[in-house]
């Protein structure tokens, strides 16, 4: 495992505690997709089913339990703790114009034809859309102060650590994931759009 990975991964969790710390303090989910945040979280179900079958690291293991842990928490805060503060009428994204074509394109276009490798592709589908309903829900609503710039800022920094790690893999590995890396090419121009609409709203 190199830097850029575990780096992109620490990144990636900051965001989630950063955004959970947010609501935590303030009391309040107001300007944050209870969708996009379900979302995520049945992309870390998806991928990490594996955690039952395989055991790849102590990092590996706990790093995907702190993640899961992190987004059934998120869920659980926007829907049940801080339900009165969240925006419902707002995050009116329809799942199924998601759902619907990344379950197709994951059975069409995977490595193996199994129930893991199915799963663990449509997390990595999934992953590069989940942030639309709260790009729709600023768009929507032309506010974007409640999400933090350091949660824009660690996201946005994941994204690049993470296309740093496949350039290294590639040319220290010479390997190449075809699925993960034009998947993550479409989520980081969507984290861009996220900056921008940050930004001018």
């Amino acid at each position: 495992m190199n830097i850029f990975r575990i780096l992109g991964d620490v990144s990636h969790l900051l965001a989630i505690i950063i955004l959970l710390l947010k609501i935590q303090k303030s009391k309040s989910c107001a300007g944050i997709s209870g969708k996009s945040q379900i979302l995520f979280a049945l992309v870390f179900t998806t991928r990490y089913l594996d955690l039952f079958t395989t055991f790849i690291s102590v990092y590996n293991t706990v790093m995907k339990v702190i993640f899961l842990l992190c987004a059934y928490v998120t869920v659980y805060m926007i829907y049940v703790k801080f339900r009165k503060t969240f925006d419902s009428e707002n995050d009116s994204f329809r799942l199924e114009f998601l759902l619907v074509p990344v379950t197709g394109l994951s059975f069409l276009e995977n490595h193996s034809f199994t129930p893991l490798e199915i799963l663990w592709t449509f997390s990595i589908y999934l992953e590069s859309v989940a942030i639309l309903p709260q790009l729709f829900m600023i768009s929507k609503t032309g506010e974007a102060e409640t999400i933090t710039t350091h949660y824009l800022f660690f996201l946005g920094l994941y994204r690049a650590l993470y296309i740093a790690n496949w350039v290294w893999r590639y040319y220290t590995e010479n390997f190449y994931d075809q699925i993960a890396v034009v998947s993550g090419v479409v989520q980081t121009i969507f984290y861009c759009d996220f900056f921008y609409l940050y930004v001018t709203k």
